[in-house]
């Protein structure tokens, strides 16, 4: 769950910000970011 919605919070900023494209190599990018972010985030509310 944590992976998909941070993937597809960091795919959208670069999008957002600066008017990217949404298949570009930044919106990639910071999809990747979005998603690993995602899972810490993720294990963290588990663990709470």
């Amino acid at each position: 769950m944590g992976v998909l919605l941070g993937g597809l919070v960091g795919g959208y900023v670069p999008v957002v910000l600066w008017g990217a494209s949404s298949l570009g190599v930044q919106s990639l990018l910071f999809g990747a970011v979005g998603s690993i972010v995602g899972v810490f985030v993720g294990a963290r509310y588990v663990d709470s």
